[in-house]
């Protein structure tokens, strides 16, 4: 049985003149789901033990398997992106990780608008979860013009 929506409709892309700088992005729940730390890290092509063995993880340090920086690169591109819309080109992302992600916690991503400039949207992002911050950085999206022509 095929479970994909059929009136799944995507939001409309915003244009470079309906943002603001000071605009707040809408909070972001994202549980952390072993499931989630392991299968993403296979998907990244991210072998190392600290990602799906706890017990080596606890070897090496850490309470449990941990979440790798390329899912969370993803999920910040991913948060803004779909607050931005499908037709955003994102043209650089830089992320700095701090408390990692363990499975069992939640990490809500923030934003806030911190430039536009012509038709390019500075996104100050934040992933943060029952220890501090997890990820925190930019992503500067480029939106189509909007009425005034940016």
């Amino acid at each position: 049985m095929n479970n994909t929506p059929t009136n799944a409709a995507l939001a409309p892309t915003r244009t470079a003149d309906q943002v603001s700088v000071g605009e707040a992005l809408p909070p972001h729940p994202i549980p952390i789901t072993r499931t989630l730390i392991v299968a993403t890290a296979i998907a990244s092509r991210d072998y190392q033990d600290v990602h799906h063995d706890p017990e080596l993880a606890r070897e090496r340090g850490s309470k449990d398997i941990f979440m790798n920086i390329l899912t969370s690169n993803g999920l910040v591109e991913k948060y803004v992106v779909e607050w931005a819309g499908p037709a955003a080109v994102v043209k650089k992302i830089k992320i700095r990780l701090g408390a990692p992600n363990y499975p069992g916690d939640t990490m809500t991503m923030t934003g806030t608008v911190s430039a536009v400039e012509g038709r390019l949207v500075t996104v100050d992002v934040t992933g943060t979860n029952s220890l501090g911050p997890h990820a925190s950085g930019q992503v500067v999206v480029e939106l189509p013009a909007g009425q005034e022509g940016n």
